[in-house]
């Protein structure tokens, strides 16, 4: 009998670890992907533009279809990758994440530079044309969304890494793939919501049965434009933000302090003239408007070179397709 209850009490401790683990895990899966909030508000508001065009029926699937490959593209691609740099070759994550932050700065000006006119916006990354058969349109969409993801999910696989304190193979391994499934998830959960969003409108404007209801429904409808543009704002915004922050810390990884030090000094000057409850408030958002403001610089120096020299030779390896959504 004593035997049994000691062997019911090291179960007990070995659930109580596990237990601690997993609250370890999801701990640090959050805070990872936290981390990882400008690519990922750029994802969610990007990917809506590729279900546009076709029917409605058609929506969900080719959410789901793409949601499926960055998957794929994670946990398949990315995470072995990434674990093996962290194991054999930790001094290149930084260097990949400052070139990671290149990218979301180069996509965030070249937004900016399109919004006011200077640049034509090019076409979607798959090459497509409007008179294609809409099975082969569609799977060209999901391709080439598929394709703009893996950019996007290498970015975010990267800078969670970067997030992860140090620990064993495994205990990184179920981070990361936890941070890939949770992304991925509040990433394709959000766009299927927001692209069925006027559809539910126009269905409750239409037959709803209280006057409440269907004005709801119309408000809805009048608001979907509205709310992507607003994405679209707010994932430029997010984009040159963290990948700013990205350039200033990846050179102080590379033991070139100064960028960071003047920022933070910066902060805490103007942080000091704010009221005592607000202090560190202010400080963040200084120090977030100047890496915006030196993403936008970086950003609008790298878009020559990146639509006249790596453009043209994604599209010679790849095919016609673009990397730039």
């Amino acid at each position: 009998m004593s035997g049994l209850l000691a062997l019911l009490d090291d179960v007990a401790g070995i659930a109580k670890v596990a237990a601690a683990s997993v609250d370890d895990i999801a701990g640090q899966a959050a805070k990872a992907g936290a981390k990882a909030a400008g690519a990922v508000i750029d994802d969610a508001a990007v990917t809506p533009k590729y279900v546009q065009g076709f029917a409605p029926a058609r929506e969900l699937p080719i959410v789901w279809k793409i949601a499926r490959g960055s998957l794929i593209n994670k946990l398949v691609y990315l995470l072995p990758v990434g674990l093996a740099l962290s194991a054999f070759a930790p001094w290149l994550i930084a260097p990949l994440l400052m070139l990671g932050g290149c990218y979301l700065c180069f996509e965030g000006a070249e937004k900016i530079a399109h919004a006011v006119g200077i640049g034509a916006e090019h076409g979607g990354p798959d090459g497509s044309h409007k008179n294609e058969d809409p099975a082969h349109l569609e799977e060209a969409k999901v391709q080439g969304a598929i394709k703009t993801d893996f950019i996007l999910s290498a970015e975010i696989m990267t800078i969670a890494l970067s997030a992860i304190p140090p620990s064993g193979f495994w205990m990184e391994a179920a981070t990361l793939a936890v941070v890939a499934v949770m992304i991925t998830l509040a990433v394709y959960g959000s766009v299927a919501l927001i692209v069925k969003a006027d559809d539910a409108g126009l269905f409750m404007a239409e037959n709803g049965q209280l006057g409440l209801t269907r004005a709801l429904g119309r408000g809805i409808v009048r608001a979907m434009p509205f709310l992507m543009k607003a994405l679209t704002v707010i994932g430029t915004a997010a984009m040159l933000w963290v990948g700013g922050s990205i350039i200033v810390h990846g050179f102080a990884e590379l033991g070139w302090h100064a960028p960071e030090e003047i920022i933070h000094h910066a902060a805490v000057a103007v942080g000091h003239l704010a009221p005592e409850g607000i202090v560190s408030s202010v400080e963040w958002i200084v120090t977030a408007a100047i890496d915006g403001v030196l993403g936008v610089a970086l950003g609008l120096v790298l878009i020559p070179v990146g639509t006249k020299i790596i453009a043209p030779l994604w599209a010679s390896v790849f095919g016609s397709g673009e990397t730039a959504h």
